[in-house]
């Protein structure tokens, strides 16, 4: 089996001392990402998670454990995590007064790239960020969503082994996501690279990633695959009805007797059609681990009921993110 590309062993980081009533912002981190996987790295605001990532490409110091890349520790041998890392923090700080153009040839510089071969990483990176138009343009002078294109191609232009990615849709239109995301996942079809993806956007887990990690104050609370996740869900296998029942027809108390059935949440009406008709949406939830759409759509059809739209729910991620990181963690500081 191959080594990780990324390898946690107890990190931790702490702010300020202990005695005084310090900050433990990371606590004790083990984990390992290794080449082909696309880790979401997800939790709350203060959880830990950019602290991490500047551990990892050696923008911090931790206060104690260990951080790897590639077989390198970060804290012994900084220079050569540096080189095999590609990084896009939060906010994607750039030098406002350059031009994408003058920036990247900055960054090809820093890594060595000269001649042909900067000029072929550096229009590679461009193609693949759409920067092609703005190359010239002050960087102060673009929009939110270029400015995260351009700190996007600096990660990724030397093609890096293990690409640390903070919010990288942060600012994009819908557009600019979808090729950001496909960007990703070619990425990572290629099985050499190691992606971490941090991100509050939770569809974007699903689109992308092989697997997540969630933490909460500092401590992982999940390690599991977006599947696996889904099905946690009280949503797994759902069904989300909108029908058009006969007048006074009591369809929540039908669907709740529907064996399996937990619940049944009112989506809201909608009135119209020429004879007043009214189309009730709602969600049927199951019990834990029961299907149950073949009996709701037995019931529907038995009793003749209009249905303008049935669908079976995988899980909603935001339902087990909650969940997960809204549970009780006893501080380490008591």
């Amino acid at each position: 089996m191959s080594q990780p590309l990324i390898e946690l062993r107890t990190l931790s980081k702490r702010f300020g001392a202990a005695s005084s009533g310090g900050i433990l912002a990371v606590d004790g981190l083990t984990f390992s990402v290794s080449a082909g996987e696309v880790l979401g790295f997800l939790g709350p605001n203060g959880a830990g998670k950019s602290t991490t990532m500047k551990m990892v490409t050696g923008f911090l110091p931790p206060t104690s454990g260990h951080a790897l890349v590639c077989g390198h520790d970060v804290t012994e041998s900084p220079i050569k995590v540096k080189e095999r890392v590609g990084y896009l923090p939060e906010g994607a700080p750039l030098y406002s007064d350059m031009t994408p153009e003058a920036f990247l040839k900055f960054v090809a510089a820093c890594r060595g790239l000269k001649g042909d071969a900067r000029d072929r990483a550096i229009d590679r990176a461009v193609a693949r960020t759409n920067l092609m138009g703005v190359m010239r343009q002050p960087i102060d002078t673009l929009s939110k969503g270029f400015k995260r294109r351009v700190g996007l191609a600096q990660a990724i232009m030397h093609e890096p082994d293990v690409l640390i990615l903070d919010e990288p849709t942060d600012g994009l239109d819908p557009n600019q996501k979808h090729e950001v995301r496909g960007l990703i996942r070619e990425m990572a079809s290629q099985g050499a690279k190691a992606i971490v993806l941090s991100t509050h956007i939770l569809e974007e887990v699903e689109a992308v990633c092989t697997r997540v990690v969630v933490i909460a104050k500092g401590r992982i609370v999940a390690d599991t695959t977006p599947l696996e996740m889904l099905s946690r869900s009280r949503y797994h296998n759902a069904v989300s009805l909108a029908l058009s029942p006969p007048a006074g027809t009591m369809v929540f108390d039908e669907l709740r007797r529907v064996p399996g059935v937990r619940d049944v949440e009112d989506g809201g009406s909608v009135h119209g059609g020429a004879e007043g008709s009214v189309q009730v949406r709602c969600t049927v939830v199951p019990a834990t681990g029961r299907s149950i759409a073949a009996d709701v759509a037995s019931l529907v059809k038995a009793r003749g009921w209009q249905v303008d739209h049935m669908r079976i729910e995988s899980g909603r991620l935001d339902d087990v993110f909650r969940e997960l990181t809204s549970e009780k963690i006893d501080s380490p500081n008591g």
